[in-house]
């Protein structure tokens, strides 16, 4: 009897912590990814990144200097649709078009998308 309540004690602060740990990290790229959006839109009004037809970022021109906040951007995506993916028992490459028709549906006047077909067209 004490064994039994001793697991399920353990468990229950074990599945709390596992649930925080979660929850933190999820705040956390919510978090990097909303830090991110005004340096993302001056580079989408600049022509120099698009929205692709998979949900991530992509290159439009040679001006490669923000690498590293790009491939932040997609990793913490990548993130986010597997997560969704997982939740909702589907693919994460079909989360990530999804997601992309909304963020091209929402997307601004004057930036990049490409359709499903992998053609660009600037909105």
């Amino acid at each position: 009897m004490y064994n039994r309540k001793l697991f399920f004690v353990i468990a229950v602060v074990l599945t709390t912590l596992l649930c925080t740990t979660l929850n933190g990290q999820a705040a956390s790229v919510k978090e990097r990814m909303l830090a991110r959006i005004p340096a993302i839109n001056a580079l989408k009004d600049k022509g120099t990144i698009g929205e692709n037809n998979k949900g991530f970022l992509e290159f439009r021109s040679g001006d490669k200097s923000q690498q590293q906040l790009i491939s932040d951007e997609n990793k913490d995506r990548r993130s986010v649709y597997g997560a969704i993916a997982s939740k909702q028992k589907v693919d994460a490459t079909l989360v990530g078009q999804r997601r992309a028709k909304q963020i091209s549906a929402k997307g601004s006047k004057g930036h990049w998308f490409q359709k499903p077909d992998g053609t660009w067209y600037k909105k």
